[in-house]
């Protein structure tokens, strides 16, 4: 009986393909190197599917956009933008995403000579920090880029209202927005997005995430907006939105669709905007109110009663105490990851009651819980899902400390 011994060189191409899009990307790029079968291989479309380049754009190089056009991809991220942007959408008709966050030299005159015609391919595009950037650049996006769906302009702070009326004229393919820090959004940019001026722009209405970080003239007004036009909203984060308001709770209360609200750092929420949002019809998988330093004992009670679906929620210097816990964790069934920390008046009675009712949670934070010992943190290691905790700056004497 004849033996045949199977060497790498006899592979198929197919075969090696298949191979090669399990490694990183730099050794992709490593074994097309070795041979010209393995280069041949490795420039298969599938080796590279989902990959995104990231480029330094400093000098001309005229067998770049041709290598990536025949590996099919079509996701590009500039590290560095020393040329036109023009020549990166000229050499990638096709391309899927654009990321230029940090591109702080690139202007609105260097975005408006790349986006000349339409681009129907381009999904997802990213400004975030291009400081320079004007409502002038989202006209152009507008008129240009009809198909985009994600669109990043965090920490952008010459965007205006105007901006927001052009996007909700032109990108009505949008699910994600992202607005961070651009601190002359007003609640009438909001109302563009939401559609409440249908006579100059449809909206935004397809939205499912949308971030208003730090955009500090907000008010319950664009809340309003929000549940009336942007009813298919999944995400939510406003956190650091000090305008933000109980009262502006009632309005988020029956969004249904919602899942994930941020109100981290919101100074005005406490628990009476807690207790809006537990009796309306909400879903929520995901909430954040770390550091609202109005949020008490009273607001885990009616989390209990009305948001006991969640499965993330975040408490960070709350004030909060065993008591609170006492009067939550019996209805918390799905939780898996509970954020605590810096909530001082935690003791291991706390660490006890979330030790024997929560237990599905796969991560905790304790970081800064100053009052709980060796006893409670035993406890807490026995929770039988348990992937993580943190303790980070959780203090212990030498002898307490768990081994």
């Amino acid at each position: 009986m004849f033996e045949m011994e199977t060497h790498i060189s006899g592979l198929f191409p197919e075969i090696l393909a298949i191979i090669f899009s399990y490694l990183d990307v730099r050794d992709k790029g490593r074994v097309a190197q070795v041979c010209a079968a393995w280069r041949d291989a490795s420039y298969h479309k599938s080796v590279w599917r989902g990959v995104e380049a990231k480029l330094h754009l400093r000098r001309a190089n005229p067998s770049l956009f041709p290598s990536l056009h025949t590996r099919g991809i079509r996701k590009v991220q500039i590290l560095s933008l020393r040329r036109s942007l023009s020549y990166v959408i000229q050499g990638l008709p096709n391309i899927e995403s654009l990321n230029l966050c940090g591109c702080f030299n690139l202007t609105d005159n260097g975005l408006g000579h790349a986006f000349v015609q339409d681009i129907p391919s381009l999904r997802i595009l990213n400004l975030s920090l291009c400081k320079p950037i004007t409502d002038s650049s989202l006209g152009r996006i507008a008129q240009y880029l009809k198909n985009l769906e994600v669109l990043e302009l965090g920490g952008l702070s010459n965007i205006t209202n105007t901006g927001l009326l052009l996007i909700a004229w032109g990108l009505h393919k949008l699910k994600s927005l992202n607005l961070r820090s651009c601190r002359h959004v007003s609640d009438v940019g909001i109302g563009h997005l939401a559609g409440m001026t249908r006579s100059a722009a449809e909206g935004c209405l397809s939205l499912e995430q949308m971030t208003l970080q730090d955009c500090q003239k907000l008010t319950d007004l664009s809340l309003k907006h929000v549940s009336k036009g942007l009813a298919k909203l999944k995400v939510l984060n406003l956190s650091f939105c000090g305008g933000i308001s109980d009262a502006g709770m009632i309005h988020l209360s029956n969004m249904t669709h919602l899942s994930s609200l941020n109100l981290r750092s919101c100074d005005n929420i406490s628990d009476m905007g807690i207790m809006h949002l537990a009796m309306g019809s909400l879903q929520l998988s995901g909430l954040d109110v770390s550091f609202c330093d109005k949020i008490g004992d009273q607001s885990l009670a009616y989390i209990a009663q009305g948001l006991y679906q969640l499965k993330s929620l975040s408490l960070c210097s709350c004030h909060i105490s065993d008591d609170g816990i006492n009067r939550m964790v019996r209805q918390m069934h799905e939780l898996k990851t509970l954020n605590i920390g810096q909530c001082v008046r935690i003791t291991d009675k706390g660490l006890e009651l979330i030790a024997d009712h929560l237990t599905q949670l796969t991560g905790i934070d304790l970081y800064g819980c100053t009052k709980i010992t060796k006893r409670g943190l035993e406890r807490i290691t026995q929770l039988p899902c348990l992937k993580v905790l943190n303790l980070g700056l959780w203090q212990m004497t030498e002898s307490e400390k768990v081994r």
